[in-house]
Parts: C-alpha cells; structure tokens; sequence
C-alpha cells in the first residue's frame, strides 16, 4: 500500500504528478526524494539520452518504488517525427529580418550557414506554399515561404534571431502529412517492452491511424502498455474525436500545439480538449511548462502556480513537468510546490461542487455500475469508495465522475496498480487476500483501511467488486456498508 495512506482524507492529492527523468533525477537519494515528495508517474523522454541511460533510470524507478512500497508507473514518451533543421558549420547562425533564407530538404548533410540549412523532413517543399509562416525554435524565429525549388524551400525572414543545431521547424495552422510514427521510434517500442513500461507517449499524432498502429507494435514487442495520443498538431483537433475513441490517454502537449495554432488560441484550448477526453472516458494530462522557472529557481512565479491550478480545476488528471525535474536545480523542490499548488486547487474545485458525468453510453456493466456507485457518492454521504479491481478498469470509470470522495482501488495485479497511478482520485493499493470469497475479500480490504486511518468506525462506504474475484472486467455489484471498529460490515444493502 502507497506509505501515504496515513494521511487524513482531506489533505490528499488527487490529481497526479508526472516527471521526465534526466541527469537531474540520476542519484539515488534524489529518486527517493521525488518519490516521497509525491510523483505518481516517470516519464523517460526518447529524444534525449540513450538507449543504456534509460534502462538505468527505469531500473532506478521500479528498485526506489518497490522499497517505499509505492505505486509508480514508467512512461515512455516517444520521440516521434518532429521535424528540425540539421546542423549549422559554426553550431548556429543569425538570422536577420530581411533576410532571405533556404530551408533545404534535398541536402540535409551539408552543415548550413546564415543563407540555408538542411532539414531532416524531405517532403517539406511538398507540404508548403508560398506565403505559408514556417516557425522554428517554438515560434522564436518566423519565416515566410517565398518560392519552391526542388526540394528547397526559399524564405523570407520576418522575425531573426540566433537559430542552433536541431531545432524544430513548424507550419503555422499545421497541415505538415508526416506520419505520428518515425522510423528511429521502433527500437524504443522494443525497449518500453523490455523495461516494462505502463505507458508509451505516442507525439504528433494526427489520427486514430497513428494510435492504433503504435498499440500494434507495441504488443507485438510483448508488451501491454497503455497509449498515450500527445495533441500538438492541428490535424490532431481536427480529428480529436476518433483519436479519444482509440487512445487510453490524453496529453494537452502545449509547446508544439502553441506554436501551431498560436499562443492566444491555447488556453481555451486545453479546456476543451480535457473536457473531451473525460468525456470518452479517457484519462487526461497536461504537459509543457507548467513550472518552468524551476530549472533555475527555487520557487515558481505567481503564473505558474495559476496555470497549474486552472488544469487541476479544468479536471485534468495528470499535470506533468520535463526540464523542471529532468535537468533542473531542484527536483524535488518542484515537486513539492506542485503538490502543495494542486491540493490548493482541488479544496476550491471541491467547493464548487461540479461533478462531471461518466459518459452515459455504457458498452460494458462495469461502467454501469462505476456510475450507479459514483451517483450514490455524490448523492449520500460516503466517506470513502473501495473498488476491488483486477485490470483496474472499474477505477478507471469510477474516476470519471470527479468528487471528493477518495477511491481506493485494491489489485492483486501489480501492473494495473502501476497504471492506476495516473487515475485522478484513485489510491491503488495491494490486494493480499486472494480468496474467490467475496465476503471475505471485502473483509480483509476494510481491515486495511481501518489499520492505516484512511477510515474508521462508523464511516459508510461503497464497495464495487465482482461474483468471480479474479476475472478481469468482471464487476457486476456493489455494497452500501457501514463499519464497526473490527472492519466488519454493521449493515450492508
């Protein structure tokens, strides 16, 4: 059982923490600080590091967690095709506005200078027109495409600066046709397979196309990790229906998606994008920036700590932070501040009691009775809610519905503890009992309660489970108990 179970109810987070490992999380003693200080889920970032680096600090994860005995999941973010400039003779050059530039896909090798630079997409010169905005660098460089020339692509330098090696290259409004999957994603497929990742990050995704040939590949590596569709491109909002429909997870990936659609168009944005995804059921995270000063400084600004409460409040599951742990000063400073900013957040949300409602449209009986259960909470005073889960599923619908009431997901399966982890509201906890005897099931999980404080005597709770106790999805019954001082149900219905 996670250690923070102690804890009184009303001073537990409920939305999780994801942080991108790095050089700045390597030691040991740091791991375990980040942990203590409460992420919920590691994200190892494919486009920095190699392949050994990331095996080490996977390994580091699962060796801290499992001596904490804490429920910690390990996301794989996938590089993905983003599109960059190659390399400049002196590592960088200075682009005047004014100027004329070339942007070229048919000699990516020959090191550019402040005339040209090779670029690693070859059908860019298919994909433009003239008077397309190209911006480079998260948009802090602009060009207009003037003329088209066998693969070079010649611009118009609106907004210069100094532009270095490998930096990204988008089209504003989007419309770029490369493909959610590149070929330098594979090997790392096979590695979020060996490691045993719970979840695989899948960037630029434009349709379901690209979730579903991931999901794939994935179990053809032996791995059953759950997707993660990252929205940053504009072909992603156009079709963010069917993308909701076939990925597990939602990210608002706010660095390329900004840059795209324009920095004025994001926060409504995000709103919407998290509203779909609780919508269709999904769990949803948002990523970018949220803390970003923290790579250098021990506090955040007065906007961070806005932005990264607006998310807890717009319903998010997950918020999540990259440089500010990867490589900052003060790892676990940052997630000590995001874990105090998101329970301030999560007492305003409560008072203003909005409950957003499970999707209706029930394809499986488990979902039926996650809402029968969660109408129950929101309508009687229940102090508490005991899912008994093999795949975690139920947890999943039961935290689609967002109310005070803490949910504590008991699995014998140690993966769909790991993977509950991301769940807003949700406590994964280790099941022991591994009786086919209901009765005595509920018994032993209502003792664990009690033991830790995260109940006592006289509190009322509901229990969702199933008639056959280890069969995935198999969640067809809940109970209304009250305890007495032993765990045991005084009355049940």
């Amino acid at each position: 059982m996670n250690v923070d179970i102690k804890k009184s109810a009303s001073h537990r987070r409920r939305t999780k923490i994801i942080a991108t490992l790095g050089p700045g999380t390597d030691d040991a003693d740091v791991m375990e600080g980040l942990i203590r200080a409460g992420v919920d889920v590691f994200r190892l970032n494919m486009s920095h590091g190699d392949m050994d680096e990331q095996k080490r600090r996977a390994k580091l994860v699962r060796k801290t967690a499992k001596k904490l005995r804490w429920q910690v999941a390990l996301l794989v973010d996938l590089q993905g095709p983003k599109i960059r400039v190659e390399n400049f003779a002196g590592g960088e050059a200075k682009l005047t506005s004014g100027d004329h530039f070339t942007l070229d896909a048919s000699d990516p090798a020959t090191p550019g200078d402040h005339r040209r630079v090779g670029v690693s997409y070859p059908d860019l010169a298919n994909d433009v027109n003239p008077g397309d905005i190209l911006l480079l660098d998260d948009g802090l460089i602009s060009m207009q495409v003037q003329s088209l020339d066998n693969g070079r692509v010649h611009c118009l330098v609106e907004n210069g600066g100094v532009l270095k090696n490998r930096k990204g290259l988008n089209l504003q409004g989007g419309g770029l046709s490369v493909s959610g999957l590149a070929e330098h994603d594979l090997p790392h497929i096979e590695l979020a397979a060996e490691i045993g990742a719970d979840y695989v990050a899948v960037s630029f995704v434009s349709s379901a196309d690209d979730i579903d040939r991931a999901r794939g590949l994935l179990r053809k590596a032996g791995s059953e990790a759950s997707i993660v569709a990252k929205i940053e491109r504009m072909e992603a909002i156009d079709n963010l229906e069917e993308i909701c429909d076939t990925a597990d997870v939602i990210m608002v990936a706010r660095g390329d998606l900004g840059v795209e659609i324009g920095d004025e168009e994001l926060p409504g944005l995000q709103k919407r994008i998290i509203r779909k995804g609780i919508r269709h059921n999904r769990i949803v995270a948002t990523a970018t920036q949220m803390m970003q000063s923290m790579v250098e400084n021990p506090i955040p600004t007065r906007a961070e700590v806005l932005d990264v409460a607006n998310a807890v409040l717009d319903g998010t599951d997950a918020v999540m932070l990259s440089a500010e742990t990867a490589v900052g000063k003060h790892p676990v400073k940052v997630i000590e501040a995001m874990n105090r900013i998101c329970l301030g957040a999560e007492r305003h949300f409560e008072a203003e009691g909005d409950v957003v409602h499970l999707n209706v449209r029930f394809e499986r009986i488990d979902q039926a009775i996650a809402m029968a259960a969660m109408y129950m909470a929101t309508n009687v005073s229940v102090q508490a809610i005991v899912a008994l889960t093999e795949s975690g599923s139920t947890a999943q619908w039961l935290s689609r519905v967002q109310s005070s009431v803490p949910i504590y997901a008991f699995s014998t399966n140690s993966a769909s503890r790991r993977k509950m982890a991301m769940f807003r509201d949700v406590f994964p906890v280790k099941q022991e009992a591994t009786s086919d005897d209901p009765d005595e099931v509920v018994g032993e999980a209502m003792r664990t309660l009690l033991a830790h404080g995260a109940v006592k005597d006289d509190d009322r709770i509901i229990v969702t489970m199933g008639d056959q106790m280890s069969k995935s999805g198999g969640t067809n019954t809940f109970r209304f108990i009250k305890l007495d001082a032993e765990g045991r149900a005084r009355y049940r219905v």
